[in-house]
């Protein structure tokens, strides 16, 4: 009889933190291929002053091609620092085990999209994909991220 209650109450916990599915934003198959994103979540705040910054990731696989899109949001009443992607841009990611995960940027080139709102804070929201390199995937999910550095065109 205990092994039974013991049994049942092994399978309600493994049932209660079983892993969910993925919620996808985008989920688009056609004639071309297959492309489905997460939704994107905040990784990154950083308020200071009069600005502040936020960093948002979502997963996303074209064609069983996992990348990662990555949004940077900048709000100041003074003037925002332009930084760019391009192909030279690379997304670093220390892990908790000593291990550095490197993402490389696809060819697109971005320098983000000046937004001024009601409030008088100029925005700039700089969107760029990056892609896992072999074996990768595997590390980020083994350990969590303990920080992160981005290499833009112009800085790092």
């Amino acid at each position: 009889m205990k092994n039974l209650l013991f049994s049942i109450i092994i399978l309600l916990n493994l049932s209660l933190f079983a892993q969910k599915p993925c919620e996808y934003s985008v989920n688009v198959k056609d004639s071309i291929g297959i492309y489905k994103e997460t939704k994107s979540n905040i990784v990154h705040e950083r308020v200071f002053g009069n600005t502040s910054s936020y960093v948002f990731f979502a997963l996303a696989v074209t064609d069983d091609l996992p990348t990662l899109t990555v949004q940077i949001l900048n709000k100041s009443k003074d003037f925002i620092q332009v930084n760019c992607f391009d192909k030279s841009s690379k997304l670093f990611l220390q892990l908790d085990n000593g291990k550095i995960v490197t993402l490389i940027a696809t060819d697109q080139e971005n320098c983000g999209a000046p937004i001024k709102d009601d409030l008088g804070f100029n925005n700039r929201i700089l969107s760029g994909t990056f892609m896992f390199l072999k074996g990768t995937l595997e590390d980020l999910q083994q350990s969590p991220m303990s920080s992160m550095r981005i290499k833009f065109t112009t800085e790092t």
